[in-house]
């Protein structure tokens, strides 16, 4: 399935997408056509865009029994990473904008979610459990080396010793080793690192302005010394383009350092699909149709499957094999082990100025 390109006058550099189709809640579709009375104009890099939002709250509540927290917070809307098969990128829809090239280069940061964080977690009827960070949006994209919310969330966090577990795949959380560290001596913190393939030259077209699979390699080293426990996220499996390599990246994380490690089925909810099938066309034209087979056969017969219980997973007999080989790898390279648990124990805010301290 080959999406309607862009505007052909724009030089899309380090992109995951090359289509930004209308969202799925727009009225009207937008398709450019050459009617011949164009003028040409000079080429131009898309170049990313970053707005500023304000909310009143951060702190975003799930009850999906497919994920072991209640709770998550997401310091940026897109993500410049541009990794073609995020499920994220329907999320942009909600904004009025394009799960293609708007999700990764029309960016929105959220500078005060620290400052409500704190709000939130001092409530009188908050109730201490991890919160989850990266569960959507990478915290630790390239935008967050200049904008450092993540690091100012991480300084809200150990002050009120609230336990945290961490999602990303961008090298910039080493930047935050001196607070990691310090909560992962108080059982504060978790980390999960994304490997999707161990191919340098398809994480580039897959993942554009991610780190290299070497870096993230390394990025689990760094972690694991630092006392952080760290877990290696084999996440997506994509059939039939990157299973194949499911017991090597283990193997690799685990020399790393990995104490734990999670696999991941590809899922391809709402515009991700024909957004995927596109890239596949575009950059493995000779594997598209052998992958979304195989991902259908995974799927029930469709390329995704939302429902509780298998959309992480999938069913069937070649989603088994895929799950037995994880199982078998991790108990031989010692993966199969859990976190240690995070300790919600000691949660307590801490004394704003003026605030009378206490004898005891």
């Amino acid at each position: 399935m080959r999406l309607p390109p862009t505007d052909p006058s724009l030089r899309l550099k380090a992109r995951g997408s090359a289509a930004n189709p209308v969202g799925r809640f727009e009225p009207y579709e937008r398709v450019r056509v050459d009617d011949g009375w164009d003028i040409p104009e000079e080429e131009r890099v898309l170049r990313t865009e970053v707005a500023l939002e304000n909310p009143r709250s951060v702190i975003t509540r799930n009850g999906s029994p497919d994920l072991p927290f209640d709770r998550s917070l997401n310091p940026y809307r897109g993500c410049e990473h541009g990794c073609i098969y995020c499920f994220a990128r329907p999320s942009h829809g909600y904004l009025g904008l394009s799960a293609g090239l708007d999700f990764e280069t029309r960016l929105i940061a959220r500078p005060n979610a620290p400052l409500r964080l704190a709000e939130e977690l001092r409530r009188k009827g908050y109730r201490v459990a991890p919160l989850a960070i990266g569960t959507s949006t990478d915290p630790y994209q390239p935008l967050e080396a200049k904008m450092g919310i993540m690091r100012a969330l991480l300084e809200v966090l150990s002050g009120f010793q609230h336990p945290v577990a961490i999602v990303t795949r961008g090298a910039t959380i080493l930047r935050d080793l001196d607070i990691l560290s310090d909560m992962a001596k108080r059982s504060l913190v978790h980390v999960g690192v994304s490997v999707t393939t161990l191919d340098a030259g398809l994480a580039r077209a897959m993942e554009p302005r991610a780190p290299a699979p070497e870096i993230r390699l390394r990025m689990i080293a760094r972690l694991s010394a630092a006392g952080v426990p760290t877990r290696v996220m084999a996440a997506p499996m994509i059939p039939a383009l990157t299973d194949h390599e499911l017991e090597a990246i283990l193997s690799r994380a685990a020399e790393a350092g990995a104490q734990a490690a999670a696999m991941i089925l590809l899922r391809l909810p709402h515009e991700v699909a024909p957004l995927f099938a596109d890239w596949l066309e575009r950059h493995r034209p000779g594997r598209a149709a052998h992958v979304l087979a195989r991902l259908a056969e995974m799927r029930g017969g469709r390329l995704n499957d939302p429902r509780f219980g298998s959309r992480m997973t999938g069913q069937g007999m070649t989603a088994d094999l895929l799950a037995q080989r994880f199982a078998l790898a991790v108990r031989r390279l010692g993966l199969g082990r859990r976190m240690p648990a995070l300790d919600c124990t000691h949660f307590a805010p801490p004394p704003c100025p003026g605030d009378q301290l206490s004898l005891f």
